[in-house]
């Protein structure tokens, strides 16, 4: 009688290559994790950006009719989920102040609420001059979490 010999064939990963793929996985998440916080630091500076350069337009239309923006809701902001307060002159968080009379004045916005940790407290602030210009310059929060790439084109760090 022969003896039949029958290959089994491997069923399931050995140890070894377990302890692999945890490994490569392990290298992915250590390099990406970091990347999307970035990622996300940036997208919501661009985004307060934006909601608050929206505003410059309502603010040159009031000047030009003579008026004084004098609070938030005069220039038609509705609130951010990224942005704190709504206070005027003077006070904290997102705010305006145009009380130089000549022209020149703020607009600023204060970084907060569901903003990520490395730009909380962060403040975009644009500045108009008497002349029309305006220009935008940001101030860290000081948290050591901050990274310059998270500038929106066109802003200064002050």
């Amino acid at each position: 009688m022969q003896s039949i010999q029958m290959n089994q064939k491997q069923q399931g990963f050995t140890l070894i290559e377990l302890m692999i793929v945890v490994a490569i996985i392990g290298i992915l998440a250590a390099i990406a994790i970091p990347q999307y916080q970035d990622y996300i630091a940036r997208s919501q500076m661009n985004r307060a950006y934006g909601e608050i350069s929206a505003l410059k337009t309502a603010a040159e239309e009031s000047l030009m009719r003579g008026q004084e923006p004098s609070d938030l809701a005069s220039i038609g902001y509705t609130g951010s989920s990224i942005l704190t307060g709504s206070g005027t002159s003077g006070g904290t968080g997102t705010e305006v102040d145009f009380s130089s009379g000549d022209g020149s004045g703020t607009i600023q916005g204060q970084l907060g609420g569901d903003a990520s940790t490395a730009i909380s407290d962060a403040q975009i602030i644009l500045s108009r001059t008497s002349e029309g210009t305006w220009n935008c310059a940001v101030k860290e929060n000081g948290a050591g979490g901050w990274d310059d790439s998270f500038l929106p084109s066109g802003c200064s760090k002050s």
